[in-house]
């Protein structure tokens, strides 16, 4: 009992400034430009980092790390490396203050996280099979709002192609956002939160949406409160086709959130021949057309993706299509042209909307 409690305490740093005194120090200020919002109440970043769950020996990339309070609890957790990510030169003074009481346990690297290269951050020997236990290396962070959504697309790709901090398994994520995309991010189906990044993540990962911190409890007070929501890689995604196939049938399906989802399904296909295509494909899918986009099941999304990925191996150029790209080419004066499939099917929806057809099937098309 006594080696453990010591081996314990080896863990907790020494007497050190407060993050407050930290901030006054180096004369740091959150930069609004920038998204930066400090958390100074160690308690709360404590909490964060429980959410993680065991750090014990634990390898580490902590993300924006700014004056380092969420640094101080993830050592204190008993993480042995720790490797801080930071791009605002203005930290790195206090970070290796933080470095020197910690010995050998926190490396510092000044760049930008959305091009760093995390795999190469870390020993390859820490790598599990991808269908074995997470490795024992976990990415956490307080994200500035600015770059939370980007970088957890990214990361999303990075996990579909197991690629970045993927290539040592099913690395594990605690992470900060604004709530409403925390919200989404965790979203199931049919509530209103339900949105593209809802299915990206869901499909790749279980996602737990774990607490929320009120904004009061950040310097400089945001606006919103904070969501903390922790990701585990699914040993098998739930929609297997490449990232970028799959990407491209949810954000078009999601274009149009509060119309039909064939809408959105429509935008895959170049105009001359949109009709036919989106006709099959949603018979394929075996979709119900009059489905608004949150209302779709992952599953659904799955035949969705399967029947578009059918429809482009006999026509590969459709995976090049981009619908908005088509748009800017067309000449200002057909811009408001509509077709007329499109109108026959626009009414008949219309009429089943208003009770004066039965349901439309996928064959009305």
């Amino acid at each position: 009992m006594m080696a453990a409690s010591t081996k314990l305490s080896s863990f907790r740093l020494p007497p050190l400034p407060t993050i407050g005194e930290i901030i006054k120090l180096y004369n740091l200020r959150a930069e609004k430009q920038l998204s930066q919002n400090f958390l100074l109440d160690l308690r709360l970043t404590d909490k964060i980092v429980r959410q993680a769950g065991c750090l014990r020996d634990a390898h580490v990339c902590e993300v924006g790390p700014g004056p380092g309070g969420l640094t101080r609890s993830i050592l204190n957790a008993g993480a042995t490396d720790v490797l801080v990510v930071e791009k605002d030169t203005r930290f790195i003074s206090g970070l290796k203050l933080l470095s020197e009481a910690a010995p050998g346990r926190v490396r510092i690297v000044h760049g930008d996280i959305l091009t760093y290269r995390m795999d190469r951050g870390f020993p390859d020997t820490i790598s599990k099979p991808w269908d074995g236990d997470p490795p024992n290396l976990h990415i956490i962070g307080n994200l500035p709002f600015n770059v939370s959504t980007p970088l957890i697309i990214k990361w999303l790709e990075n996990i579909a192609n197991r690629t970045g901090p993927f290539a040592f398994g099913r690395t594990q994520l605690t992470l900060t956002f604004q709530k409403e995309v925390a919200e989404r991010l965790t979203a199931s189906t049919g509530s209103k939160q339900r949105s593209r990044l809802s299915i990206m993540a869901q499909y790749l990962c279980t996602v737990h949406n774990c607490f929320t911190i009120p904004g009061r409890a950040f310097v400089p007070k945001p606006k919103v409160d904070v969501g903390v929501v922790h990701f585990t890689p699914l040993v098998q995604p739930q929609i297997q086709h490449p990232f970028k196939l799959v990407e491209k049938v949810i954000r078009n399906v999601f274009q149009f959130r509060r119309k039909y989802c064939y809408k959105g399904v429509e935008k895959l296909f170049p105009e001359a021949s949109r009709f036919e295509l989106t006709q099959k494909m949603l018979q394929n899918a075996d979709v119900d057309p009059t489905l608004r986009p949150t209302e779709l099941t992952i599953p659904q999304f799955r035949a969705l993706a399967d029947a578009y990925a059918h429809l482009c191996t006999h026509e590969p150029s459709l995976l090049h299509y981009e619908f908005r790209e088509e748009l800017r080419l067309k000449p200002l004066t057909k811009q408001g042209n509509k077709p007329e499939d499109t109108f026959i099917m626009d009414e008949k929806l219309n009429k089943y909307k208003h009770g004066k057809q039965e349901k439309p099937t996928n064959s009305l098309f």
